[in-house]
């Protein structure tokens, strides 16, 4: 085996195993949330590329930093699927199926939903305080920003790639991602590159607990059961002892 093939399985092997059972034992079915957000985001596309859909998606799904905050906190999960009118749908299709799909299978609908959302949220609740923070300041962004709609789907789609990336190994990925969002700030300084930024930093922080949650737990049971048990089991040895 070369060496580029025993790296390729040290990094994507879990993965691969992860996701190939289930998609082999139930094809499409394994992935019905995917599907679904595949779909709606093709019909959104559809209905705001119309005369009579533009508005009605605009003031249900797109997020501006200058609109209030209660009204973008309630357009998010919709903005998640509402694709950026300037950039061709079929890439945030592909990337949905892929991305979704994955995250799907290896982490569940509901914290890939989660994930997802929380990313988005990030990457809103950045360009508001960019704004106010202003253009003098290193995270700050013009004013100008405040009109920008924000990313759509593509801020879930990187936070979803770096947290099972995380989650499964795939390391050196997770960082080709990062270093990709990064580079595409340094050659373009655009609202949505800064808002996946800020979504791979919420990402990373909830990497970073949940690493931290999970060594406590260890670090607390000892011998790998809950502390309940474990104390359990000490005390039945040490019962056993005393009775010989």
């Amino acid at each position: 085996m070369s060496r580029f093939a025993r790296w390729a399985r040290a990094e994507w092997g879990p993965l691969y195993t992860a996701v190939r059972g289930p998609l082999v034992a139930r094809r499409l079915r394994a992935v019905p949330m995917t599907l679904a957000a595949v779909c709606l985001t093709a019909v959104i596309q559809l209905v705001q590329n119309q005369s009579w859909g533009y508005r009605p998606v605009q003031n249900l799904g797109a997020v501006r930093a200058e609109d209030p905050l209660w009204s973008a906190l309630l357009r998010t999960p919709l903005s998640l699927f509402v694709p950026a009118l300037d950039l061709p749908v079929w890439g945030a299709l592909a990337q949905i199926l892929l991305v979704f799909g994955i995250a799907e299978i290896c982490l569940g609908r509901w914290r890939t939903l989660a994930v997802a959302y929380g990313a988005t949220l990030a990457g809103t609740l950045y360009a508001r305080l960019g704004v106010w923070l202003g253009p003098d300041s290193p995270l700050g962004l013009p004013a100008s920003d405040a009109r920008v709609v924000d990313t759509g789907p593509s801020a879930a789609v990187v936070g979803l790639a770096v947290y099972v990336g995380w989650r499964y190994g795939a390391y050196v990925t997770a960082g080709a991602v990062v270093l990709a969002m990064v580079v595409e700030v340094l050659l373009k300084a655009n609202l949505a590159g800064k808002e996946h930024l800020a979504a791979i930093a919420a990402v990373l922080v909830a990497c970073a607990v949940g690493q931290w949650r999970s060594t406590a737990r260890r670090d607390s049971s000892g011998s790998g059961r809950p502390p309940s048990q474990s104390w359990r089991a000490r005390r039945g040895r040490d019962q056993r002892r005393s009775w010989r």
